[in-house]
């Protein structure tokens, strides 16, 4: 989501449809072998002793500005929400990417702490409606476009949260390392991490009826923009064609507010008699949100933010060790061949492969049986990855506590929700029961969670 791009460039000279097609294919897929590894970390921003409070527009700008002072090695950036961002630099090993971004944590939550403020990984707001805190034209555009389509765009931009991995494209070779491969498994394996790591069943203080209420968003939202290509046949043919066919989010301009086309793709845009440039372009690349986004390296997107300060750790760990070990890889692969049938050949996340795990999480028995094996998979490499005793730890204990049991973070959300509305349905009876006595009739409970008993 924060993808940075200035605003408004000099216009250069034009592009032409040919020339959009060789540019995407050039820049989106830069193979060679599997040595950096990257991690972008989302945090909701709110009360610290009040969590299910959101903090106000003036004390996050406050706090946002002497956050930028701070001599971070990750990227600093701030969603449209209010959400912040850290993106690591790409790291020679995993340690080394856990290690630079659990540092900038640590700095950052000092800071935000002497304001009274904390950070939550939730995948979506369990309380609060979506409430812009950035007002750019980029945001503004973007929330007139996505709002032609429901309110599930202005959700996402406002109310969500993730936890992005970066792995490099891989080898120009076909194998378990080779780019074709990687862009496969990645859209494949993909519901498997959605399921295991799905940490967003509420809305509003309600139980939506998903396990990743997240990603229902972008399965809901713009498909042109949300969804992947098809796969099968060359990913950059496949991803250059997506590019071109994609439709146009705005046009920036230099002043006043951006224009929002209505049902213009990047290739029409390219036949016009004012066609698109090189920055243009660039541009258009930001807007597009599917699952796995080719930028040079494979950017995985599909990942809930995860409960607790470190929760982050273990989807990076094993998301980096069964694309990156040999190994696992393999394993990986033969492992989720087999539910590539659920898809039906629709692109993820609009298929019902994804549709289940956002939904079940692991409670779906193929995923979770699928879990299982990736998860072995994953703590058989991270020694030969270099991971630390306590990293491997933690992906054992998330591997105890939810993956063998067939379940994800989500569910701890929906014990204490079912816990709690168990509580207030128990209070009103009894209330209303004495009621009914002196008035002679009978109230209702409607299940609403108030935010003090979800807290991780």
């Amino acid at each position: 989501m924060s993808d940075s791009v200035s605003d408004c460039t000099e216009r250069r000279s034009a592009v032409t449809e040919a020339e959009v097609e060789a540019l995407v294919r050039g820049i989106c897929f830069k193979t060679g072998p599997p040595r950096t590894l990257g991690v972008e970390v989302e945090w909701l921003v709110h009360e610290l002793r009040r969590p299910q409070l959101p903090a106000s527009p003036e004390r996050l700008q406050a706090a946002y500005a002497a956050l930028r002072t701070l001599p971070l090695r990750s990227a600093l950036t701030v969603e449209p929400g209010g959400q912040l961002e850290l993106s690591s630099l790409p790291a020679a090993s995993l340690m080394e990417c856990i290690g630079s971004v659990s540092a900038d944590l640590d700095a950052v939550r000092a800071v935000l702490r002497e304001a009274d403020l904390g950070l939550s990984g939730y995948g979506h707001d369990p309380w609060n409606p979506p409430s812009r805190f950035l007002h750019e034209p980029r945001y503004d555009a973007m929330e007139q476009y996505l709002d032609r389509a429901g309110p599930e765009g202005r959700a996402m931009m406002c109310s969500s949260a993730s936890v992005q991995v970066c792995l490099d494209a891989g080898y120009e070779e076909p194998g378990p390392l080779g780019h074709g491969r990687r862009w496969w498994l990645a859209h494949q394996l993909g519901a498997v991490l959605v399921a295991a790591f799905a940490h967003s069943p509420l809305a509003g203080g309600r139980h939506t009826g998903w396990r990743s209420t997240r990603q229902s968003l972008w399965a809901a939202m713009d498909p042109g923009r949300s969804a992947a290509p098809p796969l099968g046949g060359d990913p950059r043919a496949a991803w250059a064609r997506h590019v071109l066919d994609a439709p146009v989010m705005c046009v920036r301009a230099p002043d006043g507010p951006w224009e929002v086309p209505e049902g213009l793709t990047f290739r029409e845009w390219t036949r016009t008699e004012t066609p698109p440039d090189r920055a243009d372009l660039d541009y258009h690349l930001t807007t597009l949100f599917p699952p796995v986004r080719p930028r040079g390296h494979l950017e995985l997107r599909m990942i809930d933010a995860q409960p607790g300060d470190d929760g982050w750790i273990v989807p990076l760990a094993v998301t980096a060790a069964l694309f990156d070990d040999p190994e696992a890889a393999e394993v990986a692969y033969r492992t989720v061949k087999p539910l590539a049938e659920r898809a039906e050949a629709r692109p993820a996340p609009c298929n019902p492969l994804w549709n289940d795990a956002a939904r079940y999480g692991l409670t779906d028995p193929e995923l979770r049986e699928a879990a299982v094996i990736c998860f072995a998979a994953a703590a058989e490499a991270l020694p030969r990855l270099g991971a630390t005793t306590e990293v491997q730890e933690a992906v054992a204990e998330f591997t105890d506590r939810y993956v063998a049991r067939g379940r994800c973070p989500a569910d701890d959300l929906l014990n204490r929700f079912h816990s709690r509305f168990h509580d207030q349905t128990h209070d009103q009876a009894e209330g209303d029961h004495g009621r009914d006595q002196a008035e002679g009739h009978h109230g209702r409970s409607h299940g609403r969670l108030d935010g003090k008993d979800i807290r991780t």
